[in-house]
């Protein structure tokens, strides 16, 4: 039986899929969330937040407030749903950070934007809006913490949410001749550094990453 390795605990719904398909699931947490208490300013319309922690960070520390008066900008579409169920309305939802700075130069280049993120961030986002002269503030919300564990065993496939979840994944064990599939672009580019052996979903969710995985098994057998 193949046997895939989760680097995020999954759903019960998420794991009914996975294992109804006839393989085999190993999941973990291969990240640790810290909310930071912070101060966070509304004092611009404009929001962007890159992942759903940032918008789950950004929900506990401003509850009560009327999220009518914002809008988002935001990369995701499970991040989209977040912000929308709770009020606010959102402009532009890209697959990349790099797309939504591209968007936002190119449709709100005089605008000002607060950028809601982790410890973590890539820069893509950041270089892009400070080269079009775009004014923003970057307010971080939350820590990423690597939590490492090592398996001595080999996985089929290996299924990646993120970086920082390849990264401590590897803080530990090796790809070795393991399939990795990844939740985007992004996460696919950190996994190149390791192995060629990749797929991407084709759209950046988690049921997306589980329904390549057993395409690929069950497909090949």
């Amino acid at each position: 039986m193949k046997t895939v390795l989760s680097t995020k605990v999954l759903t019960p719904s998420q794991r009914e899929l996975f294992l109804n398909s006839g393989l085999g699931l190993v999941e973990y947490d291969a990240i640790k969330i810290e909310y930071l208490k912070v101060a966070v300013p509304l004092n611009h319309g404009n929001l962007i937040f890159t992942s759903q922690n940032a918008v789950k960070a950004f929900l506990k520390l401003t509850k009560g407030t009327d999220y009518s008066k914002f809008s988002g900008f935001c990369v995701g579409i499970k991040t989209r749903a977040l912000l929308e169920e709770n009020g606010l309305k959102v402009l532009e939802t890209s697959k990349n950070a790099s797309d939504l700075a591209t968007f936002i130069a190119k449709f709100h280049k005089n605008e000002a934007f607060l950028f809601f993120c982790g410890n973590l961030r890539r820069n893509e986002l950041p270089t892009k809006l400070s080269k079009n002269n775009i004014c923003y503030k970057e307010v971080e919300l939350y820590k990423t913490h690597l939590d490492s564990k090592q398996f001595r065993r080999n996985f089929d496939g290996i299924l990646f949410f993120s970086p920082s979840g390849i990264q401590s994944f590897l803080q530990e064990n090796a790809l070795g001749k393991s399939r990795a599939f990844c939740i985007g672009d992004t996460t696919a580019e950190e996994a190149k550094k390791h192995t060629q052996n990749i797929t991407i979903a084709n759209r950046p969710t988690v049921e997306n990453v589980l329904v390549q995985a057993i395409k690929h098994y069950t497909q090949n057998d």
